[in-house]
Formats: C-alpha cells, sequence, structure tokens
C-alpha cells in the first residue's frame, strides 16, 4: 500500500508542477506558450481555458496533501 501511494505521490508531485507552471504570472511563461491567459486560442478564450486550469490545481492540491497526510499516518 505505501508502495502504490509513494508512486501516487510522484506522480501527483509531477502533475502539480506543471499545472502550477502553466499559470499565467507577471511574464506569459509557459501559459504563453498554449495561449491560456491571452484572450486568444482555440478554446473560445483565456478565462475558460485559466478557470480550468484553476480547478484542476485545486483537485490536485487536495489530492496531494491528502495523501501526504496518508503517507505520514502510515
Amino acid at each position: 500500500m505505501e508502495v502504490v501511494l509513494s508512486i501516487l505521490q510522484v506522480f501527483v508531485s509531477v502533475v502539480l508542477i506543471a499545472l502550477i507552471l502553466m499559470h499565467s504570472g507577471k511574464d506569459a511563461g509557459l501559459s504563453g506558450a498554449f495561449g491560456v491567459g491571452t484572450g486568444q486560442g482555440p478554446l473560445g478564450g483565456g478565462s475558460y481555458v485559466e478557470r480550468n486550469l484553476n480547478r484542476w490545481t485545486v483537485f490536485f492540491c487536495i489530492v496531494f496533501v491528502v495523501n501526504t497526510i496518508v503517507l505520514i499516518k502510515i
């Protein structure tokens, strides 16, 4: 069980890092490559994509925290 949770933790960590890097900040960063913060793009504007990006980031943050607590308790 601990091995499975540890592998899940590594996977969630990598996904979380990628999601955080895709957020737009002061400069475009990685989000500029995908048109997340520009309002242009094939997905109908940046606000919809950015809202989904925020939801996925929060979801993976919650999974990361819960998995960390479970791994500490084991």
